[in-house]
């Protein structure tokens, strides 16, 4: 008997959540260049410090940055030229310091590169135990401004750091070797681990794990090595598979490669710029561009350089089609969602979320179901993994059984999308905050996108009366077959068996 009661209002309450839910559609926005962070064009700044000029964004960044090309994120490169066999000093670590907070205070994160020389008619760079050195010293710089990086590129070895033209590592060649092995080592030793590192040529690290089997979705995000390993292309749409880029032993374009690449950049970045410079050449392929960006899942481009290819972008009207797609750019399709409920209860609400851009996000951001009421905000977070909100309009489901905060006052609230930064020095920060891409949604106040419904609280579940549905309903019953149903502070089978 207590165990058909128990069933009936299980199955009772479930109906009850029906028929309180609301179901609200959203108009897509295809058209808005608009800010969203880690994500699109980006500007060059680069200089070769000194310790009388330490800096490289201090001078170069102002407060109007992004303007009508709206966007967040610089190409930050140093030159450490003047320190190949030296300690860097500490103004030049100030430097860099003082420079993150510059990008910090407007709202931009970097691309981060450094290296030891800009020309090809200088090839000499740091030896591994220098490259070692400077990382060591890096390191704690590079962890307090974590925040503000949304990728650090390989660099160090090279002309510009792309590892190629170089004394130290290899003669010219994309192969491994040793003295590589090392550099890469150090790299992953002293770079923030929740920060991935760009290598200019997929066939670094295919060598380097001795295959070529693309990074699998059961593998993505875990923190290893290979994990964390992704690519730039500093060559887009030239020769000759891109300069490199895409070569294998035996092919200097080998679609082997390029389907490696376009595996893989579902869960590492991928970026760089063009540098075909000849007007003929630009001519033919600049039209390739958003095929190739969503083939291989751009999410920052140069827009500058080079300025054959991206002055045709801008007069064919490819640039802002670019602009609109590199990376992410999610919208809301469809919601199903709770209009009451009480403190503790926990409510099914569940969204359709489309990503119309190039892109996933990368690194770690949580999302919330926010109730907002006036000033006052209390946030659910939701276990979906916005990285995992797959590019070139995937729609993803999701469902998510969510608690009623206990501090929620009785009253009516507006629901919210939030996708804060996941660092605590800018989480509040909303430009460092996801915007949706849909018409009426956006608030620049919050960071928040709404939901466009309404939910009233009234009272709390915490009596036998108005049980809830235990979040480890779906848990359970994968596990032994029964279901649960929570009750206050209490958990019982359907059996009636109250179970810790």
């Amino acid at each position: 008997m207590k165990r058909f009661f128990l069933l009936s209002l299980l199955a009772g309450l479930l109906l009850s959540q029906a028929i309180q839910a609301k179901v609200v559609t959203y108009t897509a926005d295809n058209t808005t260049i608009f800010k969203n962070p880690e994500r699109g064009y980006t500007e060059e700044l680069s200089y070769k410090v000194s310790v009388s000029h330490p800096n490289v964004v201090k001078g170069n960044l102002g407060a109007n940055w992004g303007g009508s090309n709206q966007m967040t994120l610089a190409m930050v490169l140093y030159n450490f030229n003047n320190f190949k066999a030296e300690d860097l000093p500490d103004k030049v670590l100030a430097g860099f310091d003082e420079d993150m907070q510059i990008l910090r205070t407007n709202g931009v994160k970097c691309v981060l590169r450094f290296a030891y020389t800009e020309t090809e008619s200088d090839k000499v760079d740091a030896t591994p135990e220098w490259v070692q050195r400077h990382l060591e010293q890096l390191k704690p710089h590079l962890a307090a401004n974590a925040d503000v990086i949304y990728v650090l590129e390989a660099g160090f070895v090279g002309v510009w750091g792309e590892w190629y033209y170089t004394t130290n590592y290899g003669n010219e060649s994309q192969h491994m070797n040793a003295n590589r092995r090392k550099v890469i080592q150090y790299l992953f030793e002293n770079a923030p681990e929740n920060r991935f590192i760009l290598f200019r040529y997929p066939m670094l690290k295919t060598e380097y794990f001795g295959h070529t089997t693309p990074l699998p979705a059961d593998s993505a995000f875990s923190g290893s090595m290979r994990a964390r390993w992704g690519c730039h292309n500093d060559a887009f749409l030239n020769d000759w598979g891109n300069d490199g880029t895409y070569a294998s032993d035996s092919k200097s374009d080998d679609p082997a490669v390029r389907q490696y690449i376009a595996d893989e950049t579902l869960y590492v970045p991928n970026g760089g710029e063009t540098n075909v410079e000849n007007s003929s050449r630009a001519e033919q392929v600049y039209k390739k561009a958003p095929q190739e960006m969503s083939a291989y899942h751009w999410s920052f481009c140069g827009k500058s350089y080079a300025k054959a290819v991206t002055d045709r972008w801008r007069n064919s009207g490819i640039f802002d089609t670019l602009n609109i797609h590199m990376g992410y750019r999610y919208q809301l399709v469809e919601a199903n969602l709770p209009e009451q409920g009480r403190r503790y209860q926990q409510l099914h609400f569940q969204l359709k979320i489309k990503n119309v851009g190039y892109a996933p996000l990368y690194n770690e951001r949580p999302a919330y179901i926010v109730l907002k009421s006036g000033d006052k905000t209390y946030s659910m977070r939701m276990q979906s993994d916005p990285r995992r909100w797959l590019p070139n309009n995937v729609v993803t489901q999701i469902d998510e059984y969510l608690n009623i905060p206990a501090d929620v006052p009785d009253g009516t609230y507006e629901l919210y999308l939030h996708l804060p930064d996941a660092a605590p020095t800018i989480a509040a920060d909303p430009r460092f905050a996801v915007r949706f891409a849909n018409a009426g949604v956006w608030d620049a106040t919050t960071g928040m996108n709404s939901l466009n419904a309404k939910i009233t609280v009234n009272g709390s579940s915490e009596d036998i009366s108005n049980p809830t549905v235990d979040k480890r309903l779906s848990e359970k019953v994968l596990q032994d077959g029964h279901f649960y149903i929570r009750c206050g502070n209490r958990t019982y089978s359907v059996t009636g068996q109250e179970v810790k």
